[in-house]
């Protein structure tokens, strides 16, 4: 950004009034717009894979994609190396999902069960890649759909998991056994987290 779009920004913002939130506007674009396209186009897709998978919703996916990418750009001291830029915007990502969840249930927002859903191209069970996997996974909890997908979808590692998700690193291992392992039963046919009183 040059010096003219600078302080045509700053004009933007004094007319409506927003002059503090300008300047910190301003100094935080610290990526050209050059840097910003490679990362978008090695990030876009695995990171929109994440949040549709996530959240059971590609038009969701896509609201909060955009607002990843724009937190992302308002950071005053962004990482430099791209594995680190890339961990930050899935735990961007993370925490906008999270965010969502809380918001859902403040406003009475009930859980919706795959088999509930409308059949349309809007729903988990027809984003690309159908399957019972699929399905399955829609069956599990936020947390573990997430850990899953990023061992397995996105190859990250227990540390970028970590990161990404805002828990310790060696929660990850005990943590992702525990949803492979649910992943199974249900793949399975098998009811899970049930256990009967032994006498």
């Amino acid at each position: 950004m040059d010096r003219g779009d600078n302080m045509l920004a700053r004009a933007m913002a004094l007319a409506l009034g927003e002059a503090a939130k300008a300047d910190a506007e301003v100094q935080s674009l610290a990526m050209d717009e050059e840097s910003f396209r490679i990362l978008y186009e090695r990030t876009a897709r695995p990171l929109w894979a994440y949040l549709a998978r996530a959240s059971g919703s590609p038009a969701l996916a896509d609201d909060l994609l955009q607002e990843c990418y724009c937190r992302f750009l308002s950071l005053a001291d962004p990482p430099q190396e791209e594995a680190h830029r890339k961990n930050y915007l899935f735990r961007i990502a993370t925490n906008l999902l999270r965010d969502h969840w809380r918001a859902e249930k403040r406003h009475g927002a009930a859980d919706i069960e795959v088999a509930d859903m409308p059949s349309d191209d809007h729903t988990v069970a027809n984003i690309p890649l159908r399957s019972d996997l699929g399905r399955a996974l829609a069956q599990l909890s936020p947390r573990d759909r997430q850990m899953l997908w990023l061992a397995y979808a996105e190859g990250a590692s227990h540390r970028e998991i970590a990161e990404a998700s805002g828990m310790k690193e060696n929660s990850i291992r005990p943590l992702l056994f525990r949803a492979r392992k649910k992943l199974m039963a249900i793949l399975a046919g098998k009811s899970i987290g049930t256990r009967k009183a032994v006498p």
